[in-house]
């Protein structure tokens, strides 16, 4: 059956799906997708995988994929951070069967994206955090014609999402060869430049390289975290006019009458939610339900489709975002528990706490804290910018001013009393801390027996370059090369020519038999 491509794509196998939910790291997981599929969402995106330990790393590929298969998890969209197109597209071959699209990540602003730190679970995530961006070598299946080494003209490791919005040669390469290597859809997620034009362009190159539906996040790499301010829908409306393929809108979705609005304003065929649907999965359906409703449920899914707890922790928190502000004692009793159990049980704990609430509450009483509903309901988070969250604080000032202020070491850090928690007998006191000499390059502890004064690694990009040895480091970079030039020239020796004797042909000596002693 020849690939479906754009509109015909969108609309037989994505069955036209206008409810998304976002790839989310550590959040887009399974069990919260089946959740979501349950209250409205028609379509879901795997969190973000990283394709280099994708493509090296079966377990990896086991626990991100593999194992999360589903039959009501379909239509699914599998989601790729990748900055090399082969290493992207081996990925992707590794994941076609098990989805219905490839996505490109082209929209993630975080510094983790810029850095490229090794993942955690996730890749940015989990091959221990954000995955290692590669020295450029290939592992696993290569494409035919491959020589396993990094695309020439491939960006530094540690450059992805939002910030290869700048590389378009190498997205083009990317998207082409997917698109001509896949079984599947190629589609991509983008955040806008500030210029309009700029972004029309932008989604005209990917859609002329091979993209067959493509998200359209409307802010800017910059506006992240405090600063993320209000997302550009007039980007977005510009995108879909200039580009013949389906567009999701990204950005600005609290609720049910949002995605209608942005549907109508932008003409979009699909809107994706990722905030909006960690405060509430039932967005899509156009209610608010209690807290616990949805806790409780999604707790059950969890209990059939395991995952780390981490991940559901995350998600109470979410849902609970609005009550753990009035019950702050169960915020620390969330944060510590080791089990789903214990997780189980304080939900169970914060649900009584509202129905005491509820039992509490006077008629004609109105939600306090400015909310919409009461802090029991389900319900949009709006991230305070930058003055409104010091506000918030009372100007407070900040944790290393006041640790100096009193003492320094009296005053931990709750990451600190948490590790202090888990080893009673760790100490946070710097004049207690082992002296390391450091590495006369990069600062890193140096090796004590190292002939160059350096770190590992430092030492053996120098042994290297100069073919020396650091036996401190068991690096024996002169010692091979002069074994191989020894063995080389005894090699050359053996296959010199013997001159041939005066006797027989063979070079015996007259009268001797070749078998003779």
């Amino acid at each position: 059956m020849p690939k479906l491509q754009g509109f015909e794509f969108w609309s037989r196998t994505l069955g036209g799906a206008r409810h998304v939910v976002a790839p989310m790291v550590d959040q887009s997981e399974l069990a919260w997708r089946l959740l979501s599929r349950r209250h409205g969402a028609q379509l879901c995106y795997t969190p973000m995988l990283h394709a280099q330990v994708f493509v090296r790393d079966a377990n990896y590929r086991k626990e991100n994929l593999y194992c999360e298969v589903c039959p009501e998890d379909r239509p699914l969209i599998v989601q790729f951070c990748a900055n090399d197109p082969e290493v992207f597209v081996q990925a992707a071959l590794l994941a076609q069967d098990y989805c219905d699209a490839i996505d490109l990540n082209l929209g993630c602003p975080q510094m983790i994206a810029k850095r490229g730190v090794q993942a955690r679970g996730q890749p940015w995530l989990r091959a221990r955090r954000f995955s290692s961006e590669s020295e450029g070598l290939l592992v696993g299946p290569r494409l035919p014609g491959s020589h396993g080494v990094r695309c020439p003209g491939a960006p530094p490791a540690g450059h992805y999402g939002a910030f290869l919005q700048e590389e378009w040669d190498l997205l083009q390469r990317m998207i082409l060869l997917a698109h001509e290597k896949l079984s599947v859809p190629v589609t991509c997620k983008i955040r806008v430049f500030p210029e309009i034009d700029k972004t029309v362009k932008y989604a005209q190159m990917l859609e002329k390289a091979g993209c067959q539906l493509l998200t359209v996040h409307g802010r800017t790499k910059e506006q992240k975290g405090p600063l993320s301010g209000t997302a550009s829908w007039e980007h977005i409306k510009a995108v879909r006019k200039a580009v013949a393929i389906p567009v999701f809108a990204n950005g600005n979705i609290q609720c049910l009458r949002d995605v209608e609005r942005c549907i109508q304003d932008t003409g979009v065929q699909g809107v994706m939610s990722a905030e909006g649907n960690l405060h509430n999965p039932a967005l899509f359906e156009g209610r608010s339900p209690a807290v616990w409703e949805l806790a409780e449920e999604y707790l059950d899914i969890v209990r059939q489709h395991p995952c780390p707890l981490s991940y559901v922790r995350a998600h109470l928190f979410k849902l609970w975002h609005h009550t753990l502000q009035v019950h702050q004692e169960l915020r620390e009793e969330l944060a510590k528990v080791k089990t789903l159990e214990g997780v189980t049980a304080v939900n169970q704990e914060l649900k009584l706490r509202c129905q005491e609430d509820i039992s509490r509450q006077k008629e004609g009483e109105k939600p306090s804290g400015g909310l919409p509903f009461f802090h029991w309901i389900c319900q949009p988070y709006f991230r305070p910018g930058p003055r409104e969250g010091s506000k918030e604080n009372g100007g407070a000032r900040s944790k290393r001013a006041l640790e100096e202020e009193e003492g320094g070491t009296d005053v931990l850090s709750k990451n600190k009393q948490k590790k202090q928690l888990r080893n009673p007998h760790k100490t946070f006191d710097p004049s207690l801390k082992p002296k390391y000499a450091k590495c006369d390059q990069c600062g890193n502890p140096k090796g004590n027996r190292c002939v160059f004064n350096l770190c590992r690694g430092c030492c053996k990009k120098r042994a290297f370059r100069e073919a020396a040895d650091c036996p401190g480091h068991g690096l024996l970079f002169k010692t091979k090369l002069e074994k191989s030039l020894a063995w080389k020239g005894a090699q050359s020796r053996l296959q010199e020519p013997q001159p041939a004797g005066s006797g027989e042909p063979g070079g015996f000596p007259e009268g001797t038999s070749r078998y003779s002693t």
